[in-house]
């Protein structure tokens, strides 16, 4: 893969929280659990701040699928479910992958992957940045970068994956199912946020007590997540919704604590190896969890005035 040239200057610009609008992509394995409906509502309540172009279904393999195309398939089903209770565009919603990488140098080939390469594209053509924020398997979305390793330029990825370096393993789901791809985006030059899952987004707790104040009286969206929480949830469960983490950097950027490093290395093992000389990324250290919920509850109470 070719690594587009991004001065030093141009890419701490990038990592840093950008002031305005932002055009996105939520690349997510939408039926995975409950959190990714979080944030896929979450991301359509904000169009004044979030124009999201495209949901792109990610795979994922657990015991709620039968294989990594299966996954993707029923998550590509959530999406849509999720954008009609939304009256938002079923075309947003868009197939990805059907397997995993098979290599780091190999993309695979889907809707998904293109359209991500032609939002990139247009975003580039226009003088603008296209935020990809994944929260699932990067598949998808490095498949988007070795197609067209030019659109990196035009891209900052915000990615919920892997754990802090300090801790004691790497086995986290996201990071997990697909090694290679995760070690061709670390390779791709394309600028990233990443929050850890333990030790970042762990501290996004919630309850189903505080699900159903907050949630459920408020229009057709707040009932559903509630409802949703309800299937996965007992009633003295707590519960991490982690996706959020992803919306809540460009919603509430004053929540996080980050530093730049070197972009890191990712070894076979699926261990973090040092990224000496490499170009800088961003990594989330700690998050408030407040800021980030209380945004999320009060868009669902002022879209429930409208009726959604």
């Amino acid at each position: 893969m070719t690594v587009p040239t991004l001065s030093d200057e141009m890419r701490r610009q990038r990592l840093e929280s950008p002031a305005g609008p932002v055009q996105m992509v939520l690349d997510t394995d939408t039926d995975n659990e409950m959190d990714d409906q979080f944030a896929l509502v979450w991301s359509m309540l904000v169009p004044e701040k979030l124009r999201v172009r495209a949901v792109t279904a990610a795979p994922f393999h657990n015991n709620r699928s039968s294989c990594p195309g299966d996954g993707m398939t029923r998550s590509l089903g959530e999406i849509r479910r999720w954008l009609t209770l939304l009256d938002a565009d079923a075309s947003l919603a868009v197939a990805g992958s059907d397997r995993y990488l098979p290599d780091r140098n190999t993309p695979v080939d889907s809707p998904a992957a293109r359209r991500i390469v032609e939002l990139a594209r247009d975003a580039g053509n226009r003088g603008e940045v296209l935020y990809i924020l994944a929260i699932g398997a990067l598949t998808n979305v490095t498949s988007a970068l070795l197609l067209d390793p030019s659109i990196a330029a035009h891209c900052v990825l915000v990615w919920l994956g892997g754990h802090s370096r300090d801790w004691l393993d790497n086995g986290e789901f996201n990071l997990i199912q697909d090694v290679p791809a995760v070690q061709a985006m670390l390779d791709s030059g394309i600028p990233l946020v990443r929050i850890p899952c333990i030790h970042g987004a762990d501290a996004l707790v919630t309850t189903l007590p505080e699900l159903r104040e907050r949630c459920a009286p408020y229009g057709k969206a707040g009932a559903a997540l509630y409802e949703l929480a309800c299937r996965f949830m007992k009633p003295a469960d707590s519960r991490i919704i982690w996706d959020i983490s992803t919306v809540g950097y460009l919603m509430t950027p004053k929540a996080f604590q980050s530093r730049l490093i070197p972009t890191p290395v990712l070894n076979d093992d699926a261990s973090w190896g040092a990224g000496t000389g490499r170009p800088e990324s961003r990594e989330v250290c700690r998050i408030l969890r407040d800021p980030l919920f209380s945004d999320l509850f009060g868009r669902l109470a002022a879209a429930s005035v409208s009726g959604r």
